[in-house]
């Protein structure tokens, strides 16, 4: 079995989607720290600007789990898709969804929305629910989530051959293979889902390359 292990991203670029549809099982990893200056609160724009998710204050070593919105969450957020003048009903509608079960879920939300908008159906399991040793960091953590959910091959984005070592996911009995870098346009889906017809979407999607197995 295929297993991914990926932050739960706010609408990102293509190839988290296809890395979601290259496995049997993605695990969102919500059992981590946050990282204040990444993806899972923000989805960038076409015009260079951020479309960031209205987060309340929390202390530097939150994890994903645990974020929660700010209290005026809807009205701030209902404010920053407004002011978004290509974005569809139904994509304004989607990210409209409420914020009352915390980030996580609305985050997990999204993903599925849109995976189901491009036709992929691979099902979603969330880190947190693992019961992973606290001690275990970086590599160790992910290769014990594989594991805790009976991988037998661990798939990744191009940017972690520089931080996996494939001959210590074989000594855990695991292989390991990585997508390809993305040299499309497309920084992130959320313009591409609300300008485009997701068929053409789709087919986009489903011509990048397989996972590679690293050596």
């Amino acid at each position: 079995m295929r297993v991914a292990v990926m932050q739960p991203y706010l609408y990102p670029y293509p190839l988290y989607f296809h890395l979601i549809a290259s496995v049997d099982l993605f695990v969102l990893f919500d059992c981590v720290q946050f990282p204040r200056r990444g993806r899972i609160h923000r989805a960038p724009l076409p015009d260079g600007g951020w479309l960031t998710l209205p987060l309340s204050r929390q202390p530097r070593d939150t994890r994903i789990a645990d974020l929660a919105f700010a209290d005026d969450a809807p009205t701030l957020w209902a404010e920053r898709c407004a002011a978004l003048p290509w974005l569809s009903a139904e994509m304004a509608e989607t990210l409209a969804a409420p914020f009352a079960q915390g980030v996580t879920t609305y985050l997990e939300g999204q993903l599925r929305r849109a995976c189901t908008m491009l036709g992929i159906e691979t099902p979603f399991l969330r880190s947190s629910t693992l019961a992973l040793p606290s001690n275990l960091r970086g590599q160790d953590r992910v290769m014990a989530a594989a594991r805790a959910v009976e991988a037998t091959t661990y798939v990744n984005l191009p940017g972690g051959r520089e931080l996996y070592s494939p001959a210590a996911f074989r000594a855990k009995g695991l292989g390991l293979a990585f997508l390809e870098p993305y040299a499309g346009p497309r920084v992130s889906l959320l313009h591409a889902l609300s300008t485009e017809p997701h068929d053409a979407l789709r087919a986009e999607r489903a011509a990048l390359p397989p996972p590679q197995e690293a050596l």
